[in-house]
């Protein structure tokens, strides 16, 4: 963000100076520019809290290597005096203008409480699995965020959902039942972040989502989870493009839904291209399925690429992977391996003079409006 406030300075600069604007919008843009700029993510500031977490992990660390040594009632209150001290001292920073090391005071604060609660409850032999420590330690985490109204923090507790997804759904803990309670976390966390700012969090929480589908796809009918996910990112691609600020409004994703609704749409075909995927035969709904993909790819580069870089390259990433898995699964039996690495020689250049082709197409545009 500081590059890019000293670009558009220089940039204010120069126009002043080429005439392009008057003293009064120039001094306007920079008074916004100023105004606008995240000074808590300097160089100096990323230093301190890297410093404050390896502060309280060297803290953490301490306490449990003397754990025996250290008397029962010692350790819960040495324990209990880290998280305070780290919320009340961040608090204080943050309103003396140290809101990079305050956060950062906080973020060391929520991981004491989640080593206070494996610590705690193995010197009390308190019962309870891991997945349960994890889910009390998310909510310890999403309502501090809440109360503090911290950014961090309720990144730190969709982290942590997702750790708890991850685990959950890949039989760590031997489950009995699909984490079904990951839908209810996210939704929680969604809301907690409008009111904490935290736009970091509701990109975390969207892909998060994609995750939680794949894997209830691959528990369940896979067709049931991805005709739906392919349908539902159609229509919220289109929204988000045709109607763009009333539903960035209501999201406030910065502009950045197309780009998300985009991978929904893309793995949720994957997922039924996996599911349709026959080497032996030609399979006519894998066909459409394909076709799908690459033309859903194409429309959202024309209609979206133009204002998001991120969105090309993802469109890009996704018409290699349609070329890649419509060669495995349609002309393998055909070509041996020579023919294998000629065609791809030929797919791959053909992939890049499209993309070199729509890149200029979009920066054409621009210059043009620049020169006007």
């Amino acid at each position: 963000m500081a590059g890019y406030s000293s670009r558009v300075r220089s940039d204010i600069a120069r126009w002043r100076q080429a005439g392009l604007i008057d003293a009064a919008t120039a001094d306007s843009l920079t008074r916004d520019v100023e105004a606008n700029e995240r000074k808590s993510l300097s160089f100096g500031s990323i230093l301190a809290m890297m410093a404050a977490l390896l502060f309280g992990a060297a803290i953490l660390i301490f306490v449990a290597a003397n754990w025996d040594a250290i008397p029962r009632l010692a350790r819960v209150a040495a324990l209990f005096a880290i998280i305070l001290g780290g919320y009340v001292g961040g608090a204080l920073l943050k309103t003396r203008d140290h809101a990079a090391i305050g956060e950062a005071l906080w973020i060391v604060s929520a991981a004491a409480f989640g080593g206070s609660i494996a610590l705690i409850g193995q010197m009390y032999h308190l019962s309870g699995d891991e997945a349960s420590a994890l889910v009390t330690w998310g909510a310890g985490t999403a309502l501090a965020a809440v109360a503090l109204r911290s950014n961090p923090l309720t990144v730190a507790a969709v982290g942590i959902a997702d750790a708890w997804l991850f685990l959950k759904g890949f039989d760590y803990y031997s489950r009995s039942e699909f984490p079904h309670a990951f839908v209810v976390m996210a939704i929680v966390l969604f809301a907690v972040s409008f009111w904490t700012r935290s736009q970091p969090a509701r990109h975390l929480i969207i892909p998060s989502l994609l995750f939680y589908l794949v894997l209830f796809a691959m528990d369940h009918a896979t067709l049931q989870v991805a005709i739906p996910l392919v349908i539902v990112s159609a229509l919220l691609f289109a929204a988000s493009v045709f109607a763009p600020e009333p539903v960035d409004k209501v999201v406030q994703l910065g502009g950045r839904l197309p780009l998300h609704a985009l991978l929904g749409f893309l793995t949720g075909l994957a997922m039924i291209q996996f599911e349709l995927a026959d080497e032996s035969t030609y399979n006519s709904g894998f066909a459409i399925a394909s076709v799908i993909a690459l033309a859903g790819i194409v429309a959202a580069i024309v209609l979206a690429g133009r204002e998001s870089r991120g969105l090309r390259w993802l469109g890009y990433a996704g018409f290699a992977f349609e070329l890649a898995i419509i060669y495995v699964v349609t002309l393998q039996s055909m070509l041996d391996t020579a023919g294998f690495f000629l065609a791809a020689a030929v797919l791959l250049g053909i992939l890049a003079l499209v993309i070199i082709r729509i890149e200029k197409r979009m920066k054409n545009p621009a210059a043009k409006g620049a020169t006007a």
